[in-house]
């Protein structure tokens, strides 16, 4: 299977050199089998195209730790995290944080306003965990089962409105069709990333799945 998509992403990125996702695609492919160095390669292509998409230095940076190329990840991850809180991307922020601390540099300090995300939780106001920032609480779920639920808890309006344009992009630029269930699975996977739905997250979906 990985080494069908992997021929996939390559055939689609060789075909169109601006196809920012093919690119992003193939780089995750890539750090999935291991092949950290043409991951590293393959994110960085993706940046040159978009230089906004903050979950492609995060994994372009653990890429590029896992490939030995420390100094290039900081100042990668040093950049995502910039791009990163100034987009209020909260999830791939704190990734990024973790990423520099576990080879011994520090990233910088949002305490401030990851606290200040906390007090507006507390005093009821609806704060979306994509992006730390508070927003419009759904009014129904935007799809069934427990993911659906999950997202109406979690996200808002306004962040799912920007994963709808952005999804049309990843549908577009794949060629997906959604009669192919691997087709399906790969916008659900691209859905999960861009909303920020960690493994954590996973856990508690699954939980509310069998409750």
């Amino acid at each position: 299977m990985n080494a069908d998509r992997i021929a996939q992403f390559e055939k689609m990125a060789a075909a169109d050199a601006t196809n920012e996702m093919a690119h992003f695609s193939l780089g995750n492919a890539y750090l999935q089998t291991g092949r950290f160095a043409e991951s590293a390669q393959s994110f960085e292509r993706c940046l040159a195209i978009n230089a906004e998409m903050s979950k492609a230095y995060q994994l372009c940076g653990e890429a590029m730790i896992k490939a030995g190329w420390e100094d290039k990840a900081v100042v990668t991850l040093e950049k995502g995290h910039a791009v990163a809180l100034a987009k209020g991307d909260r999830m791939p922020m704190q990734a990024i944080a973790a990423l520099l601390q576990s080879i011994g540099r520090t990233a910088p300090l949002v305490a401030e306003e990851l606290e200040t995300a906390e007090r507006l939780r507390e005093s009821g106001t609806f704060v979306c965990r994509r992006t730390g920032r508070p927003g419009t609480k759904m009014t129904a779920p935007p799809m069934r089962g427990a993911q659906g639920e999950w997202i109406a808890q979690h996200i808002s309006q306004e962040t799912w409105r920007q994963w709808i344009g952005q999804g049309t992009k990843v549908i577009n630029e794949l060629r997906l069709d959604f009669t192919r269930d691997r087709d399906q699975e790969l916008y659900d996977q691209h859905m999960r990333e861009y909303l920020g739905i960690d493994e954590e997250a996973m856990k508690e979906i699954a939980g509310a799945g069998k409750a």
